[in-house]
């Protein structure tokens, strides 16, 4: 069989199942570390409930992953996970979705693995969003869901500290209110949690800023000034509200 013959056969099977995310559909990428609780607790203790190396490493990921060739326009993360917001005219590897999780589960793969030296992946999934509101709705419910876990992990590592087992601490918190967390942080730990580094509570955000710059006019050799745009990285990120206009201006 000639090998034209063998890959139009063959390609069949590697293709058959692709899928395809239809013009106009809004697309977020999320990427979640596999196996990072063992990670960053047992083989490479970093502090709990969260240590700024580790956000750190997880930032310079995200910077990684702005700039890895595709068209993005915002990267949340909270915790080990890393949200991307592509621009909508983003058609690369024809928008096909085992294609686009494949390379960006690589790419923060490889990337956060050389910063920690040792091995560390993610895996990805697309959101398709039909609407914009589906994307401001989508970023709402990851920063929520920081502030939420947030607060558990400084209660639970509170407890551990204070030498109750990982069971035991759980068991203390089952059942417990936002209210009643917060006064077992104060009560306890003399800690309270609207004091706490915005960055721990509610994540944050890389986004492309626009800067000019001096540079020489290559035919003339002049001094002129030129757009570019670098990342700003944002720790200390508006609340409810606030936050959901942030994302709804990227999309107008």
């Amino acid at each position: 069989m000639k090998f034209t013959e063998l890959d139009r056969k063959m390609r069949v099977y590697e293709t058959a199942n692709d899928l395809v995310v239809l013009p106009g559909v809004l697309m977020v990428a999320r990427l979640d570390g596999r196996g990072f609780t063992k990670l960053v607790r047992e083989r490479h203790p970093f502090e709990s409930p969260f240590d700024p190396r580790f956000r750190d490493m997880m930032v310079e990921t995200g910077r990684h992953l702005m700039d890895c060739g595709f068209n993005f326009l915002l990267c949340y993360s909270q915790s080990d996970e890393i949200s991307l917001l592509f621009h909508p005219d983003e058609g690369s590897f024809g928008r096909k979705l085992r294609k686009l999780n494949s390379v960006l589960a690589g790419e923060a793969s490889a990337k956060f693995s050389l910063l920690l030296e040792d091995t560390a992946s993610f895996d990805c999934r697309i959101s398709q969003l039909p609407r914009a509101v589906d994307v401001v709705d989508y970023f709402r419910w990851r920063n929520e869901d920081a502030h939420r876990n947030a607060l558990n992990a400084h209660c639970f590592w509170l407890l551990r500290k204070k030498g109750q087992d990982p069971k035991q601490a759980q068991q203390a918190l089952d059942g417990l209110s936002v209210a009643a967390k917060n006064e077992l942080l104060f009560q306890k730990g003399g800690i309270n949690f609207n004091d706490l580094p915005q960055w721990e509570k509610r994540g944050w955000v890389l986004r492309w800023v626009p800067i000019t710059k001096q540079a020489a006019d290559p035919n003339t050799g002049e001094a002129i000034e030129v757009e570019r745009r670098q990342l700003a990285l944002d720790l200390d990120l508006p609340m409810r509200d606030a936050f959901s206009e942030m994302i709804r201006s990227l999309l107008e």
